[in-house]
Formats: C-alpha cells, sequence, structure tokens
C-alpha cells in the first residue's frame, strides 16, 4: 500500500470492513449492469431484426419473380410498405423509398447488402436518423430473383436501452449507499462486544481484578478472544504478585540491616565518641549497607531470571564460616544465645556465598524471633548434599498451622507480640529450590521448632 493509500484509508477496523464490502459490491454490480445491458442490447437488437423481417417478407409478397423479370405488384396499402424500403433485381436498383436519393448514405448501404445476396443485416450511422438497421430478403424465382431491403430507425430502441442503463446506475448507486450504510451498522453491532471486553479488560487488569471472561455463552470468536484475554489478564496478574512479593521480601530483607544501621547512629549520637568507637561504628554501618546491597543484588537477579535453577549464579561455599557470621550477627541480642555445630569446617556447598546467606537468614531470624533461651544451628551432610538444621527452643508450630506455613504472607498469630509479615520462610524455600534445593519444617521435632535447609553439595 503507498503512503497516500495508506493515509486515505479507514482507521477503524469498522471502516475498513465497511470499504471492502463497499468495494465488493461495488464491482459485483458493475459486473451485473455490463451483462444485464449488453443482454438488453442484443434483445432489442433482435426485436428490430424480427420487425425488419416481418416487413421484408410482407414487401416480398409483392414483389413477382414468375415471369421473365421482376414485377412489383401495386396493393391497397403499396404507400404504407414502399417507405424505407428497396427492391433490387440483382444489383439493379428497381423501387427506393420516396424519401431517399439515389445516392444517399441508406440507399449506398442497401444496394450494397443487395449486392451481397442472402439475408444479412447491418446498422450504419446516417444524419437523420443517426442510427438505422437494414435487413436484405432474397426473393427468388425460375428465371428471376429479387432482393428486397427493409431499413429501421433504431432511435425508439436506443433512447430504451439508455433509460434502462440510467435506471440500473441509480439503482445500483442507491444499493452501494444502502450496502455501505448496513454494513456500518452489522459491523458496529458485531464489533460492540468486542470493545466492552477491551474495556474489561484494561478495567481488570488496571486493579489486578480476578474477574474473567470465560468462553460459555459466547460465539467461537468471541471465545478465543476471550480466552486470549483471560490468558493476558492471568499473566498480568501472575507479574503483580511478583512484584508484590519480591516487594515484600526486599522489606522484609532489608529490615534487619537497616535495624543495625539505625542503632548504632542512635548508640553515636548518645554522647561523644572517640575516633576508635567511630570507626567501628562506620564499619559497623558499612557491613549493614554492604548486606543490603547484597540482599538486593540477590532478589532481584532472581526475580530477572524467573525460571528455577537460574536464579543466581552457581558456586561453592564453605558453609561453616556463612553460618558463624550470620550467627554473630544476632547473637548479640541478649536474650538468646545462638551456636553452631560443625563436624567439618570444610563442609561446601554448592551455592554462592550471598544465595547461602539469603536462603540460612529467614530462617535464623525466625528461630531467634520464637526461641525463648537458644538457638543451634548445625550442618552436616545429607543424601550426596548439605543439611543444614536450625533449632529453637521456642513453642513449635502449631499444629492447624503447618500446611500454612511456607505461603507468603501467612503467620500463625499476629498477635503474639512478634514482628515479621511471613515471607521469610516462603523466601527461603524459593531460593533453595531455584539452586535444586529444599527447606521444609521437621515435624518430629516436638520441643520447640527445627527447620531443615537441604542444598546441593559442592
Amino acid at each position: 500500500m503507498t503512503p497516500l493509500l495508506r493515509r486515505l484509508a479507514p482507521r477503524t477496523l469498522r471502516g475498513r470492513l465497511s470499504l471492502v464490502a463497499l468495494t465488493t459490491a461495488a464491482l459485483l454490480m458493475a459486473m451485473l449492469t455490463v451483462v444485464f445491458n449488453t443482454a438488453v442490447s442484443r434483445h432489442l437488437q433482435h426485436q428490430a431484426d424480427n420487425e425488419l423481417g416481418s416487413r421484408g417478407a410482407a414487401v416480398a409478397t409483392t414483389v413477382d419473380t414468375s415471369g421473365r423479370g421482376v414485377r412489383i405488384v401495386e396493393t391497397a396499402n403499396d404507400r404504407l410498405l414502399d417507405a424505407n424500403v428497396w427492391i433490387y433485381t440483382g444489383t439493379r436498383l428497381l423501387e427506393k423509398p420516396p424519401t431517399a436519393t439515389a445516392d444517399g448514405t441508406l440507399t449506398r448501404a442497401a444496394t450494397q447488402l443487395a449486392a451481397r445476396g442472402g439475408e444479412r443485416c447491418t446498422t450504419i450511422e446516417a444524419e437523420d436518423p443517426r442510427l438505422v438497421r437494414l435487413c436484405s430478403r432474397p426473393v427468388p424465382g425460375p428465371r428471376s430473383a429479387a432482393t428486397v431491403v427493409t431499413a429501421l430507425d433504431l432511435a425508439p430502441y436506443r433512447n430504451s436501452a439508455d433509460t434502462l442503463l440510467l435506471g440500473s446506475l441509480v439503482l445500483d448507486a442507491v444499493m452501494l449507499a444502502c450496502t455501505y450504510a448496513l454494513t456500518r451498522l452489522a459491523v458496529g453491532r458485531a464489533l460492540r462486544p468486542v470493545r466492552l471486553m477491551t474495556d474489561q479488560a484494561a478495567q481488570w487488569s488496571a486493579v489486578g481484578s480476578d474477574e474473567r471472561f470465560g468462553t460459555e455463552g459466547h460465539p467461537t470468536e468471541l471465545a478465543l478472544l476471550g480466552t486470549s484475554l483471560d490468558a493476558l489478564l492471568d499473566r498480568i496478574g501472575a507479574v503483580l504478585r511478583h512484584e508484590q512479593q519480591l516487594t515484600g521480601e526486599l522489606s522484609h530483607e532489608l529490615r534487619t540491616p537497616l535495624a543495625r544501621i539505625i542503632a548504632e547512629l542512635d548508640w553515636w549520637r548518645t554522647r561523644p565518641r572517640s575516633a576508635a568507637e567511630t570507626r567501628a561504628t562506620h564499619a559497623v554501618i558499612a557491613d549493614a549497607a554492604q548486606s543490603m546491597r547484597t540482599i538486593c543484588d540477590t532478589l532481584l537477579d532472581d526475580a530477572r531470571a524467573g525460571a528455577p535453577g537460574t536464579a543466581t549464579a552457581p558456586g561453592i561455599t564453605a558453609v561453616a564460616p556463612v553460618l558463624h557470621r550470620l550467627v554473630g550477627d544476632v547473637d548479640g541480642q541478649g536474650r538468646v544465645t545462638a551456636v553452631v555445630e560443625a563436624a567439618d569446617p570444610a563442609l561446601a556447598a554448592g551455592v554462592a556465598p550471598a544465595l547461602l546467606a539469603r536462603i540460612i537468614s529467614p530462617l535464623l531470624a525466625n528461630a531467634v524471633r520464637y526461641a525463648r533461651s537458644t538457638v543451634t544451628v548445625s550442618v552436616r551432610p545429607w543424601s550426596g548434599g548439605v543439611r543444614v538444621e536450625i533449632t529453637d527452643d521456642g513453642p513449635g508450630v502449631p499444629a492447624d498451622f503447618v500446611d500454612a506455613l511456607f505461603q507468603p504472607g501467612r503467620r500463625a498469630d499476629d498477635d503474639d507480640g512478634h514482628d515479621g509479615a511471613g515471607l521469610g520462610l516462603p523466601l527461603a524455600r524459593r531460593l533453595a529450590r531455584a539452586v535444586g534445593g529444599e527447606v521444609s519444617h521437621d515435624p518430629t521435632h516436638t520441643t520447640g521448632a527445627r527447620f531443615l535447609a537441604d542444598l546441593p553439595a559442592g
């Protein structure tokens, strides 16, 4: 399509379909008009030839060819029969119409027809009338023969043909106008459900609604459109849920290092500090900021990948040093003592250090939150991999809450006096599964709670 046609083409689907229907109808009507008027012209010409044949037969009855020469018999209606009639014997003119001249256009055309012999017809242009139809009719005899040529003015027939052509063109214009109007009306009514579905889909996607179109009660085309829009809404809903989950996880994970920064700044502001104390405060703040950066990188990398096994880059990490560092960050809270038990300090897991910390941190924070006095973190080989056990001496997990333990945003008791958004355990499990591991709850441990983190071997 050229740029000019592209600019002139309607912008709406309704307009384009109406234009296509109008163009198709115009082509079809043009073909039908040509065929109809051609057939009418042939029929009118056939009627003119029949009229000429009848007149020629009537004139032939007045021509006597039984003798040696051709003789024209006078009749009572001789004046009527002689109008527009030429009679020849061979090429010799015996009689012509009173109004015709010997060298006129009609007489020359009649002479040519008589010379060719047989029954023939031709149409010539004369001065008045403009179009004339001539037909020849031989009159055989035993000794001599004659030829009768009759002429007929085609003006009445042409007028009838022109009137029919004009009428057909007017009818075509009316039909095309009706076709365009009805097509726009029909297409508009047909596209109305599509427009409504589009508006509803835009509204539902904006508010994250669970409403869907379904396929029941819709035509096949609208059912397919509804299925596509439902799939699109499901993907949008999944993206929104993933975004909310990522936001919640970032908020949850960043809370601890932010609390450390705020605590250090509050402690530093209480009274003047020495240079060594200030440097120590700076070191704690820098470590917390680095931890926040690591948390953001880990969660954002996992969010970008979005597929199991591709959350972070693979790596090998000695587990015990990471556990000691994580326990050291929570050991200063005073109320709870956290210890690490590592039978083999060199035991390594097949994950990156930052990811290992992100898997264990929520489990350790949850244990410290609910423990009465002690949290034990142990690491040992397990089924070709590494198992980290986090055990606390708290009240344990209520039996009716075990099934919802790893559901995002769920807590056993919102009024238990502990902070938390119910995102740490689901995050730990999701990150562990991303590298082929698992995080689970040990239901056999009844004196408190025990969580198991199974990781691939390094």
